[in-house]
């Protein structure tokens, strides 16, 4: 028995020391590997050989922005989603590169893994592809489908085709929020708010049911000019009528029963599309003019990505002895302290900012806002910064993209130049503050709070007890101080008086077409415009353009770059859906995410929440 025993524990420390010594191999397989990814990170040589001549394929991936959102991999394990982006100077780079380039012999446009792009970056890009045909070289577009940002830019093709069980889905512009005034009642939820203008709409859906007539009145107005420069974009490269777009829409039902609900047909009798061709048709089409790629069985083809990569090296002049015009990105939310890229953080703008000031070889700054706005405070320290870079006698040109409104607004105001696209978003010079209080949630379920304290606002910001008078007051003081001090900054700004800005201010989103009339911007174009406006104004020649942003140390730049292959591979295991409660947060309005994440000291913004919509 006893040897029996001891045969078993035998067995035992053996499976044991077996077992050991696998998680002893498989932890240095592990790390083997991590030496291995880091390398590859590292050394990773990402440059291919390239046709000499091909189809440049042009296919951007999710969203079109002027800056890439950092996204955490801690974020993503959280279940955030995290959407793909491409750079809008990237895709304007290589079309206007290829449009020069031998190889190149003509330009696909596959838009099928495009996400959301503002009407102003559509604009941009459909002005590189007007470039590019001016050389004479065609332009191609093939779908299975085209929603309406997509056949924005497939309109700008010579060679239009759809799949012939395909479809194009246009719907026009809207804002369609969602209202929280019942829910809140009947939650017994307490939310206070002090708020500046009388179009500063931003928290309705806290204190409504419904949409208030001066909202409607100004989400109109901007809507159907940004509407109208869509359709009338359509029309002109189409040859189309300019009421055929609104007409396609509008008598859908009626216009489908004619064709018997084809939706492919619906398109091409209306003059959306050339020709419907299987893929397979327009891909016989393609080898006819460029050839075969025998190896892969394909057209002869450039991705995108490979020939950003082919022309990175013309792209990052700087000659040392040059001068510089710096241009910064400034894009999204306006945040406290330091934030990653995606978002404005007053210190990390700031510093960023100050750079480009003390560097003698910068002659001019150029400054890309792309923002709703956000905290006050925060808008003010940026704008203070710029300023200062005005005083030491460097121009400040601000290019506005898609959005610069309320926050966005208050830094882009003090520049020596303003210039924007006719259907930017902009103006909202307004402020609020807002909070809840739950006294009487927790009464029902019959909580209660009590005490003492040595002041008469010790319990100022006591989410459990009902709003302090006092606190209530002075919360309109400062509101009412800030927005003063917001129509004066504009004022000066701007050079116009105080009543004119009042006038104009209270609030009301602009689009850029009726702004530049009121005087809140100076000039429309591009940032290339408003990149030669500065060096106009430094009198400069011969110059350099160079983005300036946070430098970083050698260890932050592979913590960077590892991040992201990482958050990559995150997205490839885990897909694009963010948790079931992220979802439901974003169903229920982006008024909640986004109050969410502000973090004014004061509890102070100037933040546009209907201006993020095309």
């Amino acid at each position: 028995m006893k040897s029996l025993f001891k045969a078993f524990l035998y067995v035992i420390r053996g499976f044991w020391q077996g077992l050991s010594a696998c998680r002893v191999i498989f932890g240095n397989l592990i790390f083997l590997a991590l030496i291995v990814l880091f390398l590859s990170i590292l050394f990773y040589d990402s440059q291919k050989d390239l046709p000499d001549q091909a189809a440049l394929i042009l296919a951007p991936q999710g969203d079109i922005v002027i800056q890439k959102t950092e996204t955490m991999l801690s974020s993503r394990l959280m279940g955030e989603a995290s959407r793909k982006e491409t750079l809008l100077k990237d895709i304007i780079d290589v079309i206007d590169h290829a449009k020069d380039d031998q190889r190149v012999k003509l330009l696909v446009l596959d838009l099928h893994d495009m996400g959301n792009a503002a009407t102003s970056k559509l604009a941009d890009i459909g002005e590189a592809l007007k470039r590019f045909k001016s050389s004479g070289k065609p332009i191609y577009a093939s779908g299975d489908y085209y929603g309406q940002q997509q056949y924005y830019l497939a309109a700008h093709a010579d060679h239009l085709y759809l799949h012939p069980m395909g479809g194009v889905v246009l719907t026009g512009y809207g804002i369609y929020r969602n209202y929280f005034k019942s829910a809140l009642e009947k939650l017994m939820i307490q939310f206070h708010v002090f708020r500046v203008g009388t179009y500063k709409s931003a928290l309705e859906p806290f204190l409504r049911d419904n949409m208030s007539e001066y909202a409607k009145e100004a989400n109109l107005s901007w809507l159907s000019i940004l509407w109208k420069t869509y359709t009338g974009s359509i029309a002109e490269l189409r040859g189309l009528q300019t009421e055929a777009v609104d007409d396609y829409i509008n008598n859908v039902s009626v216009n489908l029963s004619v064709v018997k609900g084809d939706t492919a047909q619906l398109a091409l009798d209306h003059g959306l599309v050339d020709a419907l061709k299987t893929r397979d048709e327009f891909r016989e089409e393609l080898i006819a003019l460029v050839g075969e790629d025998k190896d892969e069985m394909t057209v002869n083809q450039i991705q995108f990505d490979d020939y950003l990569d082919d022309i990175q090296p013309h792209r990052e002049q700087n000659r040392e002895n040059a001068s510089k015009i710096g241009v910064i990105v400034a894009k999204g939310v306006i945040l406290d302290g330091v934030q990653p890229a995606g978002r404005i953080g007053s210190d990390t703008l700031t510093d960023v900012i100050r750079q480009a000031r003390l560097d003698d070889a910068v002659k001019a700054l150029v400054l890309q806002i792309d923002s709703p706005g956000g905290s006050a405070l925060a808008s003010e320290i940026i704008r203070r910064e710029l300023e200062l870079t005005r005083q030491s006698g460097k121009p400040v040109v601000v290019s506005m993209s898609s959005i610069a409104a309320s926050g966005g607004y208050w830094i882009a105001s003090s520049a020596d130049e303003i210039w924007a696209a006719p259907s930017t978003i902009t103006g909202s010079i307004g402020i609020y503050s807002a909070f809840a209080t739950f006294e009487k949630s927790l009464d029902y379920v019959g909580v209660h709070s009590d005490g003492v304290g040595t002041t008469q606002v010790a319990d100022g910001f006591d989410t459990t007890r009902p709003l302090n008078p006092i606190i209530a007051d002075s919360m309109e003081q400062v509101i009412q101080h800030n927005y003063q001090r917001f129509i004066k900054t504009v004022s000066e700004g701007r050079n116009l008086t105080l009543q004119d800005v009042e006038k104009i201010a209270q609030g009301r989103v602009w689009a850029g077409e009726t702004a530049k009339e009121l005087g809140l911007i100076d000039q429309f174009g591009n940032l290339q415009d408003a990149v030669q406006s500065a060096a106009n104004m430094a009198n400069l020649k011969i110059y350099d353009v160079i983005y300036i942003e946070q430098p970083l140390t050698a260890r932050e730049k592979l913590a960077k770059r590892l991040n992201q292959f990482l958050t990559a591979a995150a997205n490839d295991m885990l897909g694009g859906a963010a948790h079931p409660a992220v979802r439901f947060i974003k169903k229920l309005g982006p008024e909640l995410e986004a109050i969410a994440e502000l973090n004014d000291p004061e509890g102070v913004y100037a933040y546009c929440l209907v201006c993020n919509v095309p």
